[in-house]
């Protein structure tokens, strides 16, 4: 088989229309777009997904170098990232749960350069973060994000535009996933933390000339270590609860 340029051109053109939705994914979904991958292995990780997809992928009969092929192209980058943006939220509420429950014992002004977003967060917040991470790996919550992306091309096919007018509206409403996550995971330890400020301000009636600083900072951040190691058995649940949430609205929109 002699090989053209031609051929060269209509294969490039089928890789690259699933490289595009790829790429949307790569660069939101979490472990996936941590700055902590080099760039290469993303770049190779890309490539390998678009080449094992092309091939049972009915690709659309515009070109992506079209005006046309680019407004899908650019449709595909969306569908990419609503995919990844699923359990980045899910990550994203266990990690303001731990920064919450910072903030309530005092170590918010402890704050460290994120290795995997590259964000400054608070400790305890990265603390659980990388938790969230682990227990995305463990759960093989990045075999099935790859699952949902493959399955995607075969639920919104490239270049079908019959998606629903009201799904963007409803993937910013799933946004308070964020907010609702956060209280489950911060919730037993800053109702304990509260209780303790609630006992503070009791004695601070009772002996005026206490000092509460020099007593209820170091009572407060101690209850809430104990309290936080107590409670770390709790985020597994709440983990998989927003996992499956995730998950289930994602094959729904999609």
């Amino acid at each position: 088989m002699t090989l053209t340029f031609a051929m060269l051109a209509e294969w490039m053109q089928r890789l690259m229309w699933p490289m595009g939705r790829i790429v949307g994914f790569m660069l939101i979904a979490p472990l996936f777009s941590a700055m902590t991958i080099p760039r290469r292995v993303r770049v190779g990780l890309v490539v390998a997904l678009a080449v094992l997809l092309a091939p049972v992928i009915e690709p659309p009969t515009a070109s992506p170098f079209e005006v046309a092929g680019i407004a899908v192209m650019a449709r595909e980058l969306m569908i990419g990232g609503l995919i990844g943006l699923m359990l980045r939220l899910v990550i994203e509420a266990v990690t303001f749960g731990g920064q919450v429950i910072g903030l309530s014992m005092g170590l918010g002004f402890g704050e460290v350069v994120d290795p995997v977003s590259g964000a400054r967060t608070p400790q305890l917040g990265q603390f659980y973060g990388l938790l969230a991470t682990l227990l995305f790996i463990a759960m093989d919550g990045h075999l099935a994000l790859i699952e949902a992306l493959a399955m995607s091309f075969s639920m919104a096919p490239i270049g079908n535009d019959q998606l629903p007018v009201g799904l963007w509206r409803e993937v910013v409403l799933y946004g308070e996933v964020l907010f609702s996550g956060a209280v489950r995971v911060a919730l037993p330890a800053v109702t304990a933390i509260l209780v303790v400020n609630l006992g503070f301000g009791v004695m601070s009636r009772a002996a005026p000339g206490m000092n509460l600083f020099a007593v209820g900072f170091p009572t407060a951040l101690a209850i809430g270590f104990l309290v936080i190691w107590l409670s770390l058995g709790s985020v597994l649940p709440v983990f998989q609860g927003l996992f499956t949430d995730a998950m289930t609205h994602l094959g729904d929109w999609l």
